[in-house]
């Protein structure tokens, strides 16, 4: 009888969790975060799946880190952290692309430079911050549950924006990604569309930030599109599958988040990770049958 008693606790545990779920997702913060959650998968494999292949991992890892300058900004001036990440993350954007043109050295060189000099002044500002930090932590580790309407019309906003501007000149951005010399021969305006593409890069990921955090924000952005890469070699293909992969593990992390009361941006992340490792082993024993 114990035996049968000490069964059924995790089952009943389990459907304790599934309950609490259900109550939670009657509660407009869980529907907003779930909203949030879809519209940031959108947009993540949206643009990750032309970060990985224009191998711009780096330059996102490097946006989302160095937004620990705006984080800590907005807390110290008692301003809103999200409208501090904006223009933070699109001029940071925008200087490091500069530089990388402007200079000899390389990308990777650039990004390490101006990355240590922002984490620097981002820990120098956040060593002034006194009493409570509670919005600084939020945004350094993620925190989709606090998500608002304003949050959400600044995503949607990015996600619009950033789908009119690539569909309407996809074959341009394809040539680019591909050949950008060929690019050039052909008359695209490679150097615009270069800077178009990473001002939307830095909104992107600051839209983001509040969701999963400064942390995690690239790998937001990286893990969906790289699962997608595994699943399709064909670009149409891959850039949909990005899209639905990055929006599906997305509310999938948020279900987990609070089925298992875990905090919801690594939650998100971690659902990624795993799925990027089961489409792998799936595909390599696929291909080790064949």
């Amino acid at each position: 009888m114990n035996f049968f008693n000490d069964c059924q606790i995790p089952w009943l545990a389990i459907a304790n969790n599934i309950n609490d779920l259900v109550s939670l997702l009657q509660h407009p913060f869980m529907q907003r975060a779930i909203v949030g959650a879809a519209l940031m998968g959108i947009l993540g494999g949206m643009l990750g799946s032309f970060v990985t292949l224009r191998q711009l991992s780096f330059f996102s890892h490097a946006v989302g880190h160095a937004a620990l300058v705006g984080v800590a900004l907005g807390v110290l001036l008692q301003i809103n952290p999200t409208w501090m990440l904006l223009p933070f993350t699109l001029v940071f954007g925008v200087i490091v692309l500069y530089f990388i043109d402007k200079t000899d050295l390389a990308s990777d060189s650039i990004l390490s430079i101006v990355l240590s000099g922002a984490l620097a002044i981002g820990l120098i500002l956040t060593s002034q911050i006194k009493g409570y930090r509670g919005n600084l932590m939020a945004v350094l580790f993620g925190d989709i549950l606090a998500i608002d309407t304003t949050d959400l019309v600044l995503t949607l906003l990015v996600l619009v924006g950033g789908s009119i501007f690539l569909l309407s000149t996809m074959r341009q951005q394809i040539l680019l990604t591909l050949n950008p010399d060929v690019a050039q021969v052909q008359g695209v305006p490679v150097q615009l569309y270069r800077y178009a593409f990473v001002v939307l890069l830095s909104l992107a990921v600051a839209v983001a930030i509040k969701a999963v955090g400064v942390l995690l924000v690239n790998a937001f952005l990286v893990i969906p599109a790289s699962t997608a890469k595994l699943m399709s070699h064909h670009f149409s293909h891959f850039l949909a599958m990005s899209v639905i992969v990055g929006s599906i593990s997305s509310i999938a992390g948020i279900m987990v988040s609070g089925l298992f009361n875990l905090a919801s941006g690594p939650s998100i992340v971690l659902v990624q990770f795993l799925l990027f490792v089961a489409v792998f082993i799936w595909f390599k024993l696929k291909l080790k049958a064949a």
